[in-house]
Formats: C-alpha cells, sequence, structure tokens
C-alpha cells in the first residue's frame, strides 16, 4: 500500500461514496433494504482480490481508521438525525415499553451475555462482559428502513427507535466500564458495586446534562437568526460539540447528543425556527444520514472479511445462540407488564434488535494487548453479519406473515378501485390507437369505449361512496393535489426569476411562503 496523503485518502473515500451509493441506488430501485446489500457487497469486495479496490480495503479495514470514522464522525450525524426528528410527544406516549427496553431489557441482556459467555465461551471476566456489552447495543438504521418499506404502524418504530437511541448509550458507559474498570471494581467486592453504580449514573447524568445545556443554549440562539444555512452549521456544531465535550469529561457523547437534538428538535423548532429553516435542517440532515448510513454499512461489510473463522464455528454458533436467547428473554421480561404491546410486536422488537457498526467499532477500540480482543472480535463479527444478514433479510417475512402492517380503513378498496381505474383508461386509450391503426370501424370502436365508460362512472360512484365513508381517504387525496399544485407554483416562481420577470426578493417572499405551506401540509398528514 503506498503512502496515505491527503490527496490519496480523498481519492479513497470519493471511490468509497461512488460504490455506496451505487448500492444503495439499486437497493432504493428494487425495494430492498439497502443497509443489508451495502454489508453483503462489501463482504464480496473484502473476499475478492480487486486489484483497483486493493487500496480502499487496506485503508478502510484500519482498526483506527474504522473506529474514527464510525464513533467520531459518523455516530453523532446519525445519532442527531435520528433524535431531531423524533416527537417527544411520541416518546413520552411511548415513555414504558421504551424505558423497560432501553434500560431493563439492555441491563438484563448485559448479565445473561455476560454470564452465559462466562461458562459457555470460556472467556475470562472482563472479556465476557465486553462481549455482552457489544451484543446489547441494538442498531435501529436496518430494520427502520424495512419498516419503512413494508409501513408497519408508526408507534412501533417510535419503541424500537427510541428503544436503540438510549440502548447505544447504555451499552457504550457498560463497554467501558467492563473493559477498564470490571476487574478492580470486583476485587474490592461490595464496595466496588457501589463504585461501578456510581460511575454508571455519573457517566449517564452528565451525558444528560450535557446535551440538555447545549442543547437549549443553541435552541435559544435560532430565536435571534432567520437563516437556514447558518442554523444548520449550528446544529452541527450541536451534535459534534455535545458528542466531544462528554467524551472529554468521560461522560457519555452518545447520551449528550441524543438529548441535545431531542431539544433542539422539539423546543428549539418551536421558538426559533421558521417552516422553512425546519424543512431545509430535515432535509439537510436526511442527506447526511444517508449517506453516513451507506458509507457505515459498507465498511462494515468490508471489516467483517478480516476475522478468520477456520477453527472456532463451534463457538461462533453457542455466541449467536446465547446473544438470541438473551434478546429473547430480555424483551418479553421486560414488557411483560406493558399491557398495549401487541404479542406480535414484541416478536418483531424481539427479532429486529440487530447488531450493527456499533458494536464493530467499539471492540476494534479495545487495546490491542486486552486479554481476549482477538476472541471477541471473532464472534461480535460473526454475530454482527448473522444479525444483518440472517436476521435483516428474514425480518420483513416476519412482519407479513404476523400482519403488523399499517392497513388504513378502506385502503385495500381505494387501492382496487385505482388499479381498475387504471386499467380501464389504458384500455380506452387503446381502443382509439388500435381503431386508427386497423381501420376497426367507428361503430365498433365506440361500442366497446360507450360500454368502459359506463363501467368507468360506476367507479366513481364507488369511490365517491368510499370517500364519505373513510374521510381519512378524501384528505390523503387532498394532501397529494395540494402538494404537487404547490409544487408547480414552486417551479413557476422559479421561472419567473429565470427569465427576469420578478426580482430575487419578491421571489424568496413567494418561495418561502409555499415552503411554509409545504412544512404544514407535511406536518398535517
Amino acid at each position: 500500500m503506498h503512502d496515505l496523503d491527503l490527496h490519496h485518502i480523498f481519492q479513497l473515500g470519493l471511490i468509497l461514496v461512488m460504490i455506496a451509493a451505487g448500492i444503495t441506488a439499486i437497493a432504493k430501485k428494487f425495494n430492498r433494504p439497502y443497509p443489508i446489500a451495502l454489508v453483503i457487497v462489501g463482504a464480496i469486495i473484502g473476499l475478492v482480490n480487486i486489484p483497483l479496490l486493493g487500496p480502499l480495503k487496506d485503508f478502510i479495514t484500519e482498526g483506527e481508521i474504522f473506529n474514527f470514522v464510525i464513533i467520531t464522525l459518523f455516530l453523532p450525524a446519525l445519532l442527531g438525525e435520528a433524535a431531531l426528528k423524533l416527537p417527544f410527544a411520541h416518546l413520552n406516549e411511548n415513555k414504558k415499553p421504551i424505558i423497560a427496553l432501553a434500560f431493563g431489557g439492555t441491563l438484563l441482556s448485559f448479565i445473561i451475555i455476560g454470564f452465559s459467555s462466562l461458562w459457555l465461551l470460556n472467556l475470562t471476566i472482563p472479556a465476557a462482559f465486553v462481549f455482552a456489552a457489544l451484543m446489547s447495543a441494538t442498531d435501529p438504521v436496518s430494520v427502520l428502513s424495512i419498516f419503512k418499506s413494508v409501513g408497519v404502524h408508526k408507534r412501533l418504530s417510535t419503541v424500537i427507535e427510541g428503544e436503540s437511541l438510549f440502548n447505544d448509550g447504555l451499552a457504550v458507559v457498560l463497554f467501558n466500564i467492563s473493559a477498564f474498570s470490571l476487574l478492580s471494581y470486583t476485587e474490592l467486592g461490595l464496595q466496588g458495586a457501589g463504585y461501578g453504580l456510581w460511575e454508571f449514573v455519573k457517566v449517564i447524568s452528565l451525558g444528560v446534562l450535557i446535551g440538555a445545556v447545549l442543547g437549549y443554549g443553541v435552541s435559544r440562539l435560532t430565536k435571534y437568526f432567520d437563516d437556514y444555512p447558518l442554523e444548520i452549521i449550528f446544529s452541527i456544531i450541536l451534535f459534534y460539540g455535545s458528542f466531544l465535550l462528554a467524551e472529554s469529561v468521560e461522560a457519555s457523547g452518545v447520551i449528550a447528543v441524543v438529548v441535545s437534538a431531542l431539544v433542539l428538535g422539539n423546543y428549539g423548532s418551536k421558538i426559533g425556527m421558521s417552516p422553512t429553516t425546519k424543512l431545509n435542517i430535515s432535509n439537510f440532515w436526511d442527506v447526511a444520514a444517508l449517506l453516513a448510513n451507506s458509507l457505515v454499512f459498507l465498511m462494515v461489510g468490508l471489516e467483517i472479511t478480516r476475522i478468520d473463522v477456520a477453527d472456532k464455528w463451534g463457538l461462533i454458533f453457542v455466541a449467536i445462540l446465547i446473544v438470541l436467547v438473551a434478546r429473547g428473554l430480555a424483551v418479553y421480561s421486560s414488557l411483560l407488564f406493558i399491557g398495549n404491546i401487541p404479542r406480535s410486536w414484541k416478536h418483531i422488537l424481539n427479532w429486529g434488535g440487530l447488531k450493527g457498526s456499533l458494536s464493530i467499532a467499539l471492540v476494534l477500540s479495545l487495546p490491542r494487548d486486552f486479554t481476549g480482543r482477538e476472541d471477541i472480535l471473532i464472534l461480535a463479527f460473526s454475530v454482527v453479519l448473522f444479525s444483518l444478514v440472517g436476521q435483516g433479510l428474514s425480518i420483513k417475512p416476519l412482519i407479513s406473515w404476523l400482519g403488523v402492517k399499517k392497513q388504513e380503513d378502506g385502503n385495500k378498496d381505494y387501492k382496487t378501485l385505482i388499479a381498475h381505474g387504471h386499467r380501464l383508461e389504458t384500455a380506452i386509450g387503446e381502443i382509439n390507437k388500435v381503431k386508427k391503426n386497423l381501420l376497426i370501424s367507428d361503430l365498433v370502436a365506440n361500442e366497446l369505449i360507450d360500454r368502459h365508460k359506463q363501467e368507468f362512472n360506476t367507479l366513481h360512484e364507488k369511490m365517491e361512496k368510499l370517500l364519505q365513508k373513510y374521510p381519512e381517504l378524501k384528505e390523503k387525496q387532498e394532501a397529494v393535489l395540494q402538494k404537487h399544485s404547490l409544487y408547480a407554483q414552486h417551479e413557476a416562481i422559479q421561472r419567473l426569476v429565470r427569465e427576469d420577470i420578478i426580482s430575487d426578493e419578491v421571489a424568496k417572499e413567494e418561495l418561502e411562503s409555499i415552503t411554509d405551506k409545504l412544512v404544514e401540509l407535511d406536518q398535517d398528514h
């Protein structure tokens, strides 16, 4: 591998972005979960010797590079984007299952995996509980992308997203305690347990405090500006600043980012952001999150190919079994007394607790002289690969099989009528075309067209009755029409500016008015 100067690093980064964008585009085109496609392609690239991509593989799979890119560069952006768009009202409505899973479930999973690994995998105490911390972190990205493509209930998505946002922070704290302090705490006995508990509470509390203070400060700052490019910069500084500040004082950077983003998204957006700013900040972080997610999962696929599992198949099988059993016990036990969670949702929450990039980044951050590092590396990589590919590919069929889909009343009838209407319109158009080309008599053609038109009129009557019965379907149609109308108005104003018919100042006012209406429309629907 030749010397890596900044120019060469940029070239490798651009190649990685191009590959990730291409795979993501293809997966989205065919309505497939792009994270899983990226992991699989990344693993194939890692296994196949492609001379052109050799330097890229060597660069990305460097532990320090991978760890920096995932944890410092991408994690604050991904956490910030997810928390920024999560309404506090939704979190509050689902606080019981989220708290039960994120705290009770994570701790229970940590304990079960830790002791099971100690006894069944013959790991040392620190190694067993480091592995437990890694496997207690869930990655919502893959499963949420599948949820969106299938269309499950919004509340189920909120629960699993809320769990993972706080669960990741908790898992990082448990990882640090297990890796660097657990042995000294166990030697002190009961006093050590007290120290460990204090460390746990301190790291979490300090992270919450830093995130809340910085989030509040930036939220207040946005009141004095109505300039969305500047406010986007404020949000970038907030997410990365809260993460780095918390890490520098040995608090939870993950918790700090999540809390700061929740404050900005729920408080700052109300007191200091115009609808135009909200829309543009949301769009910016959509792009940033898509880019980060695409690169993360491609890098995970590349990184996974570094492990040598030749004589470890038995241990890997046992490790996967331990993690699956622990997740199941954690989910069903923690939700046992939460009465408003359907059983089918519990099955999805259990199987949808995927492991991802955070687990790999954390294990790579272990010191090279950490006892059992290579064993943990192999086990963690293997479980993540099984989780993303095995569970990731089977979660969609499971959702369909369990019937966990968001279907509005009358939705199937509505779609059936639309399909039938398109058929009739196509048929009439085809008859008119064929009539001219094949010299079919008007008498024959018009007779068939009249028959289709009568059927079309009947269809319209059924549609009107359906819209009267289910007003939400009518609102949906109105929203679609309004949105397309606003898009056309936006394009018309831009055309007037280009043709120098109106001034930039007038155009800016009109475009902001249109954008405000689009934001209101999105909030209402």
